[in-house]
């Protein structure tokens, strides 16, 4: 693809896709209101730009430690291909049309402005790129919080609140795929030429795997937990939604077969598409979860 498109990362925009999730969970009359879905497309792209503008900045930075790096010196700012002064006018492009897209989305009923969503969501990458990644875990972590705010944006976008159990598995099934991306990068460090995360000295194979497999039974867990809370049964006026549990546990447990006996979990963004059977499983699960929520209480 063009270097202008390439360096915005779009593959990594499927993240994003998290902002939907507060619409598709909650009573069946906003999920065909149109203008909350126009809220929630409006809160999709501003955190796709705001995304982007990290990846931007970060390239830009780290131009010169990408360059002698095997795979990062492929990209285009890393390259070449995209010169240094385009990439900073692209960058700044980016940033304003994310954020007059946050202030287009309406405020919540408590008055909070909704572009204070994407505002953290910079704040904290930006602080995680200049210091935070330097810390063991707190790296992790800050990963995990990005994804949670994702949630909370797309909540405040239709003004309803986010369930508390989802936010939790959000959180923790978040956190397993950071560690799960750390073990790759461990996994594959031998192979870099250049500088490697900062973090990485502190990480061992070892320990990684004691991060990961409480993380998954966590995941599983509080979504469990989730399905058959009483938040949930009283939006939903039933529990149907425990019948998607084992096609999440399926696609936790795939995850961990392709991060432990396929080394790949480095990218996620690009494994959920690249894999058949994790795509099979997502499009299986949004479709039952379709079914379930929207099918008449007395069916089945």
């Amino acid at each position: 693809m063009p270097p202008l498109v390439e360096a915005l990362r779009p593959h990594q925009w499927v993240k994003n896709l998290l902002v939907v999730v507060p619409l598709l969970f909650t009573p069946k009359g906003l999920l065909y209101d149109v203008s909350a879905w126009l809220q929630v497309v409006a809160a999709f792209v501003a955190f796709c730009g705001a995304a982007s503008s990290i990846y931007l900045l970060n390239d830009i930075v780290d131009r010169e430690d990408d360059a002698r790096h095997p795979k990062k010196r492929l990209r285009p700012i890393a390259s070449g291909r995209l010169p240094i002064g385009v990439a900073r006018v692209e960058l700044l492009i980016v940033l304003v049309g994310a954020l007059g897209l946050g202030f287009l989305v309406p405020p919540a009923t408590s008055g909070v402005p909704f572009v204070v969503w994407p505002i953290a969501y910079l704040g904290l990458n930006l602080a995680y790129s200049f210091w935070l990644k330097r810390l063991v875990v707190v790296d992790c972590m800050c990963i995990a919080l990005g994804f949670q705010l994702r949630v909370q944006a797309g909540a405040a976008a239709i003004d309803v609140a986010a369930s508390h159990w989802l936010l939790l598995c959000t959180f923790f099934f978040s956190l397993f795929l950071a560690f799960c991306k750390r073990y790759e990068e461990l996994s594959r460090q031998a192979e870099a030429t250049g500088r490697t995360r900062a973090t990485m000295q502190d990480y061992t194979p070892s320990f990684l795997s004691m991060m990961i497999g409480p993380l998954a039974a966590l995941s599983i867990l509080t979504y469990a937990l989730y399905t058959v809370s009483p938040e949930t049964v009283a939006t939903h006026g039933s529990d149907r939604l425990m019948f998607t549990v084992p096609i999440v546990t399926y696609g936790v447990f795939r995850y961990l077969f392709l991060v432990y006996r396929r080394s790949e979990g480095g990218d996620p963004a690009q494994l959920l598409f690249r894999d058949l059977p994790l795509v099979a499983s997502g499009l299986l699960y949004a479709g039952v979860v379709v079914v379930l929520l929207r099918a008449p209480l007395g069916a089945g």
